[in-house]
């Protein structure tokens, strides 16, 4: 594999993927589950993710095509669910619904599928980049050269999760509600910016 071309494409998709700006959400978005269910969040996360990204690299726009899906109206239903899920942070839905069902042995507030590996993991921005990577080589070449890096920055942000109880250590109760505000503010901002970035994409702002 040629690393003047594998090197350029790791960064680009590590920097698109940021599993280290994601580590604090997977924080907040699985604070008070035990560690054995932390982990198995962040595996079916990363799986999940993972095939999803596979799919749009080897079929690429045709899926979105096919489905009369254009990328901004893509983008602007992650921001939208992903504000969905900001207002819960900072409202404490979540931890509300989780002391409600603390009977249960299964909590159904499973935050793997949504929003971890679609869309703050295999987002707009992940889908089109690795889009764009296996469109880089002949054939199967890109094609692999995406799936290489993709499975990397998917090991990586694995790694990362799995160190959340770490952070959660060090900050404790009352700096977790502290950062789990914050980080609902800043993924709010994040989900009305890919709104924004939709509309722009649609011609609909400047």
């Amino acid at each position: 594999m040629d690393l003047d071309l594998f090197v350029p494409s790791f960064v680009t998709l590590f920097v698109v993927m940021d599993p280290i700006g994601i580590s604090p959400l997977f924080m907040a978005l699985t604070q008070g589950m035990s560690a054995a269910k932390r982990r198995a969040v962040a595996i079916r996360a990363c799986i999940i993710a993972g095939v999803l990204l596979t799919l749009f690299a080897f079929l690429g726009e045709g899926v979105l095509n096919f489905l009369g899906i254009s990328m901004p109206a893509f983008r602007i239903a992650g921001g939208i669910l992903l504000l969905l899920t900001a207002l819960d942070m900072l409202f404490e839905r979540r931890t509300q619904r989780r002391k409600d069902q603390s009977e249960e042995t299964e909590s159904d507030d499973d935050p793997s599928v949504f929003p971890l590996a679609m869309p703050l993991i295999a987002g707009p921005g992940s889908i089109a980049t690795v889009i764009l990577l296996a469109g880089q080589g002949d054939g199967l070449a890109g094609v692999g050269l995406a799936l290489v890096v993709m499975s990397l920055v998917l090991i990586i942000a694995f790694v990362l999760f799995n160190a959340a109880p770490l952070l959660e250590r060090l900050l404790r109760e009352t700096g977790i509600k502290v950062v789990t505000r914050l980080l609902g503010m800043l993924l709010a901002a994040l989900a009305v910016q890919f709104v924004l970035e939709g509309l722009r994409d649609f011609g609909l702002m400047g």
